[in-house]
């Protein structure tokens, strides 16, 4: 129960339903989610070692703001694993892999074209949680997952048509390096992807300064 009350909180603290500098409490949420405040504690506990929330004995707790250093060392982290697990691919792509990619991609085109940002941002993360899949080393992608949410979080308030047309754009190119067998060009096109996040930090601070630490 615990790790599905997590699960929903992060949720909303990504996709903005929970603003940073937002107060909560374990009454509130118990309430949202119909548990009781036990499960809730430990979600709690368990999202600010995470650095979501700010728990403040006595005092409420808080939706931390989001780090600009948090946002770097969660860029360093998913690329140092992500450029690997793209090298693997594209060394040994197997019979499946570029119509599993290329069926993706339409159902990104198809989530952009309905301005479905909640949708687009899942299919995101499944293109690249299939990469690892691809590769053999799914459980890779968990490690990611567990220390991205910072940079998830400014990835979901800039992605607007535009946005999202720019990462099926970069897709496209990952996936056609992928079904070349290119090595070189798989890295690099997975490096010039997720670089892109400092460009997006960057865009999101000077559009929401309150936000950030």
């Amino acid at each position: 129960m615990a790790m599905r009350v997590v699960g929903a909180l992060r949720d909303d603290i990504v996709t903005m339903v929970l603003k940073p500098g937002d107060v909560i409490s374990e009454s509130d949420i118990a309430g949202r989610y119909g548990v009781s405040r036990q499960p809730v504690r430990e979600a709690f506990i368990r999202l600010a070692q995470q650095g979501l929330l700010l728990i403040r004995p006595k005092r409420a707790t808080v939706v931390k703001k989001i780090s600009p250093e948090g946002v770097r060392q969660s860029r360093f982290i998913r690329e140092s694993i992500e450029v690997e697990i793209i090298r693997r691919v594209a060394a040994h792509p197997g019979p499946d892999a570029a119509s599993v990619l290329k069926e993706l991609i339409a159902e990104q085109e198809t989530a952009s074209a309905a301005e479905d940002s909640r949708r687009f941002h899942t299919l995101d993360e499944l293109f690249h949680r299939t990469l690892a899949r691809l590769a053999g080393v799914e459980y890779a992608w968990q490690l990611i997952d567990d220390h991205k949410m910072q940079l998830d979080r400014v990835r979901y308030l800039t992605l607007g048509v535009s946005s999202s047309q720019v990462a099926i754009g970069e897709h496209k190119i990952i996936a056609a390096a992928v079904a070349a067998g290119d090595v070189a060009g798989a890295e690099a096109a997975m490096r010039a992807h997720l670089a892109r996040a400092e460009l997006l930090l960057s865009q999101t601070i000077a559009d929401f300064p309150d936000y950030f630490e």
